[in-house]
């Protein structure tokens, strides 16, 4: 890079100097030419000559800087796109074809079960029970205790007063094989076997995503 920028300074000196040169020359060959023209012209012509000439040396002069602008341009160009080409590439990340990351991940649908279902990430051809469940009415995780069931005096208050206590909560836990009790907040329910979560239209529970 310092070398080319080297060339281009002498080349600029060269070119300034020669138009210098070239332009000394012009004015002493027309100062020669006035002084030995005929004294019959008149000095009008003489003045419009002068004008001519000078206009002629400024479109001239205005010619060469053009160029030498244009010359410029060309090398700043050029070495502009050597820098380009040199930089790394840097990979995009295609996220149209990205498969969702785990966390993401929902279960559809979502199924309730007993003790003996399997719990996970549910799909139609997977029926696994929810163990992420959220309530949309009161915003708790639901809990859950294998082989257990509520027990019929439960109500509202009870769990109004005693969630997210796991050990407050079980003086209303009857044991029972098989079966798995849930609860939020505001809601209570004992499954035995898998159930579809649609058909229990008062809970308001969501599947929470699962992590991976």
């Amino acid at each position: 890079m310092a070398d080319d920028l080297d060339d281009l300074l002498d080349e600029v000196e060269l070119r300034f100097c020669r138009n210098v040169s070239e332009t000394s020359v012009t004015s002493s060959t027309s100062k020669e030419d006035r002084d030995h023209s005929s004294g019959s012209k008149k000095k009008s012509e003489r003045k419009s000559g002068t004008n001519g000439s000078g206009k002629s040396g400024l479109s001239k002069g205005r010619a060469e800087e053009e160029d030498i602008d244009a010359f410029l341009d060309d090398i700043l160009d050029n070495d502009f796109d050597s820098l380009r080409l040199d930089e790394p590439k840097v990979a995009r990340h295609d996220t149209k074809n990205s498969p969702l990351s785990p966390a993401d991940r929902k279960c559809c649908p979502v199924f309730l079960g007993g003790s003996s279902v399997e719990t996970g990430l549910g799909t139609s051809t997977s029926q696994r029970a929810c163990n992420q469940l959220r309530c949309t009415s009161c915003d708790f995780r639901v809990t859950m205790f294998d082989d257990y069931e509520w027990d019929p005096s439960c109500d509202y208050l009870f769990f109004r007063n005693n969630m997210p206590s796991r050990e407050r909560l079980h003086c209303k836990l009857r044991r029972r094989r098989g079966a798995r009790a849930y609860a939020c907040q505001c809601s209570w329910r004992s499954a035995l076997r898998l159930t579809h979560l649609r058909d229990e239209a008062r809970l308001k529970w969501v599947c929470g995503k699962h992590p991976g």
